[in-house]
């Protein structure tokens, strides 16, 4: 007797998912949202190390692209 292969679709995997880390925060529903106190926390620690201006008043988005920049000017939270 032989067995009858079936075919299963590929389950995603945790690394096939599309991620929010990925998503460019200009799309971000809550993206204009005041940025949350890690942000905050981290945005002003990045700040101090690169020697940059602090701004308190920045968006949800705005300081997730500030994090991105000043992390590739300080070589900080990148591999």
């Amino acid at each position: 007797m032989t067995q009858s292969s079936t075919t299963h679709p590929k389950v995603p995997t945790p690394d096939d998912r599309p991620s929010n880390l990925q998503k460019d925060p200009g799309d971000w529903t809550t993206g204009d949202e005041r940025m949350t106190d890690a942000q905050a926390s981290y945005l002003k620690t990045l700040c101090e190390e690169a020697g940059e201006p602090f701004d308190r008043e920045l968006s949800k988005a705005e300081a997730s692209r500030r994090i991105d920049a000043l992390q590739q000017k300080t070589g900080r939270g990148r591999q």
